[in-house]
């Protein structure tokens, strides 16, 4: 019976100083499958930020080919329209007035 006990006592201690070395090998292994997992994530998240943008800059792009092209025609109308354009600027201007005025007036108290 004492055997059994010196035999399991010896058991124990072997596991116990193999426990450090299992637990190294456990990580290793486990970084060595991760690894190859977190690069390849890595990599698809930069291809999605590199994709991501390249659409924003064709997008910026869009708009300002637009807003050029807006100012042209603004700029062509006027320059064929001078009257109807200060015109319909003085319409617009008046209008905005008229609606700040309301804005004005329904904030202050009665």
């Amino acid at each position: 019976m004492n055997t059994n006990v010196h035999t399991t006592a010896a058991n124990a201690r072997r596991a116990v100083e193999a426990a450090p070395q299992a637990i190294a090998d456990a990580v290793q292994e486990g970084s060595e499958r991760i690894t190859p997992a977190l690069v390849q994530a890595a990599e698809r998240a930069e291809s999605l930020v590199r994709q991501s943008a390249d659409a924003l800059r064709d997008h910026a792009t869009q708009l300002r080919e637009r807003a050029a092209d807006a100012s042209d025609r603004t700029a062509g109308y006027i320059r064929d329209e001078p009257l109807k354009s200060v015109l319909i600027a003085a319409a617009a201007g008046a209008a905005l007035m008229a609606v700040a005025n309301l804005a004005l007036r329904s904030r202050q108290p009665n």
